[in-house]
């Protein structure tokens, strides 16, 4: 008798890539992360909001289910009835679907000061997804409970997924790089920064950041004693940067926009006890060749050529050391 097949588990990530798949000629395939993770952020966020609010009801405190404060303090994000997750699913199916949900993204960003510059603008709306493919990856979404995820690492299990995903089908050089998480914990636990100030000039999503911090937690540190500066060139990436952070409540400072390292330094001033970053190895044509010739980044060294940014990055960040 012949045994029966194993049906083959599909991971939340790889549903998610599927229904995000089927975006196919309303988006292109390097949207696709940027389109599902605000969403899954939207969702995430509200069943937070959920949790916390049923909280304080139970507790006797209806009074106060209102009161940002009494989100806050716990790191979660108050949600007002438009940027509820409830709300974008009982109007999924409307012709004006990506406009709600690029009100709710706007809402909650300006209703917790800390989602400053995170999240996208008027994204849904510019990008004029067919809205019956919208509505179905808001459905996939949906049956996703994201209360089990008690570290808080969704965001960026999602983010890593999607971004290697993308990376295979592009190829090489045709995507965005990132670093794998094995690297990153090695990375973290070769430094130990369990204090001080904490630099990554090319921070991505902020991984580099987060996996510093369970190395901290994981050590019975204390995270409040690291102080943490990062800075990343493509804009819808800060933003996952400041996304992926601000739902860990770990605070840094990326600088004021999405900027490139070498032509616009956000913390040229910065002298960090640790660096750590994955700089996107061998760029090409990375300063003009009377950029940069006299930048002080380079004092007391040859000026880095312009066919490979390499030896720019090891000099941009020998000078960003407090400890040379």
């Amino acid at each position: 008798m012949a045994a029966k097949a194993k049906t083959k588990e599909v991971s939340m990530e790889e549903a998610l890539w599927k229904s995000a798949d089927k975006l196919r000629g309303s988006v292109e395939p390097s949207e696709y992360k940027h389109v599902v993770l605000s969403l899954f952020f939207l969702k995430f966020a509200s069943d937070k909001f959920e949790a916390q609010r049923a909280r304080i009801i139970a507790d006797g405190m209806e009074k106060f289910a209102d009161n940002i404060a009494f989100y806050t303090k716990d790191n979660v994000f108050y949600l007002p009835p438009e940027s509820r997750w409830s709300y974008i699913m009982e109007n999924a199916k409307q012709d004006d679907i990506a406009l709600k949900i690029d009100t709710a993204l706007f809402t909650i960003e300006k209703t917790n000061p800390i989602l400053k510059g995170a999240l996208p603008d008027n994204y849904y709306s510019r990008l004029q997804i067919d809205t019956v493919k919208l509505a179905s990856l808001l459905d996939e979404i949906n049956k996703i409970d994201t209360t089990k995820d008690k570290e808080n690492d969704i965001i960026g299990r999602m983010y890593e997924y999607f971004l290697s995903k993308f990376a295979i089908a592009e190829g090489k050089g045709k995507g965005e790089f990132y670093t794998p998480k094995t690297i990153v914990n090695l990375i973290a636990e070769l430094i130990e920064p369990y204090d001080g100030t904490l630099y990554d000039p090319c921070c991505g999503s902020g991984g580099m950041f987060v996996q510093s911090i369970k190395f901290i937690e994981a050590h019975h540190g204390n995270k409040k004693k690291v102080s943490i500066y990062g800075q990343e060139y493509t804009n819808t990436t800060y933003k996952l940067a400041k996304m992926n952070l601000a739902i860990r409540g770990i605070s840094a400072n990326l600088g004021e926009m999405a900027a490139n390292t070498f032509t616009n330094d956000q913390h040229k001033d910065l002298k960090a006890d640790y660096i750590m970053a994955n700089p996107p190895f061998n760029q090409k044509e990375w300063r003009a060749v009377d950029e940069l010739t006299d930048d002080a980044r380079w004092n007391g060294y040859e000026v880095p050529p312009t066919s490979n940014a390499n030896y720019g990055w090891i000099l941009n960040n020998v000078c960003s050391l407090s400890r040379q």
